[in-house]
């Protein structure tokens, strides 16, 4: 499975109260819906933990620095996606900033062995299946991808932006 996010972190590696977040913002749904789609999506999660499979998960370092709530709920995301760094068959890549990027990230896709990719939009998700759209997702994961930083630089961007959201925490207590 492959990731690309341009605007929120994936949901695979969504702490709860960000899942909570995503889940609720914008959308006709109660807390206590939020928070059992939540727990759906956090229970999902089991699957990273399955070393017989590989991810690649690519965002943008705008995808990573949008906070739909608290400086304090991102460190602890930030602290997630490092966490999720570590692990050998998971590779987290962000395109910073600071490098020109090779396309406009017009949205997000997930694609699934090769065969399906997925749309996530604000009414629900498409899923496309035919070849050329496939191909153009993976042209565009490996183009971000050529551009992302990863392993120990993917960590210290990270941990940048957590010592951002600290002093953006400091500013607004």
């Amino acid at each position: 499975m492959v990731s690309f996010q341009s605007a929120m972190i994936p949901a695979l590696l969504q702490t709860a109260e960000y899942a909570r977040l995503a889940l609720a913002i914008g959308r006709d749904v109660d807390e206590e819906g939020a928070a059992k789609a939540a727990a759906v999506r956090l229970n999902a999660q089991a699957v990273l933990f399955e070393a017989d499979r590989e991810f690649a998960f690519l965002l943008t370092e705008g995808a990573v620095r949008t906070w739909p709530g608290s400086p304090a709920l991102m460190v602890a995301q930030l602290d997630r996606l490092v966490q999720v760094s570590t692990m050998p068959h998971v590779r987290l890549g962000v395109v910073p900033w600071a490098v020109e990027a090779p396309a406009f990230p017009l949205h997000g896709f997930t694609i699934y062995d090769g065969g399906v990719s997925v749309v996530e939009s604000l009414t629900g998700d498409l899923t496309m299946t035919q070849a050329q759209e496939i191909a153009a997702h993976e042209e565009t994961f490996e183009l971000f991808g050529n551009a992302a930083v990863y392993g120990d630089e993917v960590r210290d961007l990270l941990g940048q932006i957590a010592q951002d959201m600290r002093n953006l925490a400091a500013r607004t207590h």
